[in-house]
């Protein structure tokens, strides 16, 4: 009797080794491991849960702001497109509230460090503070809302088209900001990214919305063409310091208005994650 459960035993282990060896060539051959055919089964059951319960939608939401906000921390660089799946996200965001309260907070906090450090401002007409232009101080939302929300590869000559055109409005907080700091008698330097041929069109379009009274509109020369934006940025900045300015601080939508030295005391950044601008 003892013999027969032994062999029964023993008959049923055979069984279940040969099932999982017959299961694992199914599965991929030479290459199964049970560990890897756990991990399948368990992913293709997280997808048919995921289409039953709706939570793939929630899941290319989820994937989209993490991004998103990865462009905004400069982990992602160098994109050249708004991932298909994504475009609907970017452009929910970028024409949400949600888009105008970030915008706002940041320009908070840069009115805030302003009034903290305007005691330390001599006064003598080397106080400097740096704005980029696009998206920064005009928009060019109307423009990629046309683009797919930067889900196209820009076509640079089409954008300046637009720009010619004069027609991008003012951030309406950076506009505020702008007045403030112009009336704390801090010379204001724009340092754009937009080539010297644009340089009626982007004057005329600041005046326009409500910008004036700068120092000095710096735009990209023959000589700049082939330099990152990076570079270029910050040789501006390096001629403004040895001709003996303070950069308190710089305002931009784009980490290249900020990389490089010299850096200024502060930096603020405002949301941007329809291109990249190296």
């Amino acid at each position: 009797m003892h013999m027969h459960m032994q062999m029964g035993r023993d008959l049923w282990l055979f069984l279940a080794i040969a099932s999982l060896l017959i299961t694992g060539l199914a599965a991929g051959g030479e290459n199964w491991n049970i560990l890897k055919y756990q991990k399948k089964k368990h992913m293709q059951s997280a997808v048919l849960l995921g289409d039953h319960n709706g939570n793939n939608n929630d899941n290319l939401k989820k994937y989209c702001e993490s991004w998103r906000m990865n462009v905004e921390l400069n982990n992602i660089r160098d994109f050249d497109v708004v991932p298909q799946e994504c475009i609907d996200h970017i452009g929910r965001y970028m024409t949400s509230s949600q888009y105008k309260s970030d915008s706002q907070r940041a320009m908070e906090e840069s009115s805030l460090y302003l009034s903290s450090h305007f005691c330390n401002f001599k006064g003598d007409g080397k106080d400097a503070w740096i704005f980029d232009v696009d998206d920064t101080l005009l928009s060019t939302l109307p423009y990629f809302k046309k683009h797919q929300f930067g889900g196209e590869k820009l076509n640079v000559t089409c954008l300046e088209g637009w720009m010619r055109e004069t027609k991008a409005p003012a951030l309406e907080h950076t506009l505020q900001l702008y007045h403030e700091i112009r009336g704390k008698g801090i010379k204001i330097f724009l340092i754009s990214s937009r080539r010297e041929p644009l340089r009626d069109a982007t004057v005329d379009n600041l005046i326009k919305v409500g910008y004036h009274g700068w120092t000095s509109l710096v735009l990209r020369g023959l000589e700049d063409e082939y330099k990152e934006v990076q570079s270029y940025k910050a040789e501006a900045r390096k001629r403004l310091v040895e001709e003996g300015y303070r950069i308190w601080g710089i305002i931009g939508d784009q980490w290249s208005s900020f990389d490089g030295l010299p850096a200024a005391k502060r930096t603020f950044k405002l949301p941007n994650s329809l291109y990249y601008v190296s």
